[in-house]
């Protein structure tokens, strides 16, 4: 369902469409991780495969973080099969959305990558969804391509739970990434080719500013 806003008037048009619902964008403040892979001294490219909700602004949050050379949205956690956006929109395919980062290890870590994600791309507290986006689709998961990326991980949510950094407890999901789809072509860069949408600018748009101003050592434009 789509909700268009219109700002500084009382009128509130709803339209109907395939697309994410609205979720307020917030930010938090957070320790750096604990345990991390030290930066590489050489360049290369990983990869990382993170869903927080509707991939349009986590997608759109790690494209200006520094040390990433492509983002692209998609689905993790299903079959081909069904890694289609009209299908995991309705939730029962086992799919998440997501994004993949293919980033160089000798500028950004993992663990930093990470601390972006539960800071300021989504709210890592919610349970199978996203503001008022239900369903498994939305669901907060890691997706670990290797062991090292799977303690860096289970070991960062058990140091904010600790912490008690969030009022309440991280229910990111740390699996093993089978495969990444990536999603239709109208979803890449959604931000970048709709700045002006109402949902963007309510939602998205926030998240980027947020990293901006809390992560200036890591912002990048675009």
């Amino acid at each position: 369902m789509y909700t268009a806003f219109f700002l500084g008037s009382a009128l509130l048009l709803i339209g109907s469409a395939m697309a994410c619902n609205a979720v307020t964008a917030s930010a938090t403040s957070i320790p750096d991780p604990a345990l991390d892979a030290p930066l590489s001294k050489v360049k290369g490219e990983q990869t990382a495969v993170l869903a927080g909700g509707c991939f349009w602004g986590v997608e759109a949050v790690f494209e200006h973080v520094k040390g990433g050379s492509d983002v692209r949205s998609g689905y993790s956690g299903g079959s081909a099969a069904e890694a289609q956006y009209g299908k995991v929109s309705r939730g029962g395919t086992g799919h998440a959305e997501s994004v993949r980062i293919t980033y160089d290890p000798s500028q950004i870590t993992y663990g930093q990558l990470l601390k972006v994600f539960f800071s300021v791309a989504h709210n890592p507290t919610e349970l199978n969804r996203q503001g008022p986006d239900t369903g498994t689709q939305y669901r907060s998961a890691i997706f670990y391509s290797n062991e090292e990326q799977k303690r860096i991980a289970q070991a960062y949510i058990d140091q904010l739970n600790r912490a008690k950094v969030f009022d309440r407890p991280v229910v990111t999901q740390v699996t093993a990434l089978q495969s990444f789809h990536e999603a239709e072509s109208y979803h890449q860069d959604y931000l970048v080719h709709h700045p002006d949408e109402p949902y963007i600018v309510i939602n998205d748009l926030p998240k980027v500013e947020n990293l901006r101003k809390q992560f200036p050592g890591l912002y990048k434009t675009k």
